[in-house]
């Protein structure tokens, strides 16, 4: 299971370089794609709004 960006996401950004496969794109919410996401939690480590969550 990949890490998920949930709906309190703001787009900021944060997430986007920390990514090493660039899995995660931009909306207005932004998406991690499941099939290239590593479950490295790279992402969720600095995200400001605590918007990502963990693979259950």
């Amino acid at each position: 299971m990949a890490y998920v960006i949930t709906d309190t996401c703001v787009a900021c950004g944060t997430c986007l370089p920390e990514c090493p496969v660039e899995a995660i794109s931009e909306g207005s919410i932004y998406k991690i794609d499941p099939d290239t996401c590593i479950e490295c939690g790279s992402c969720a480590a600095v995200c400001p709004t605590d918007s990502i969550e963990a693979p259950n």
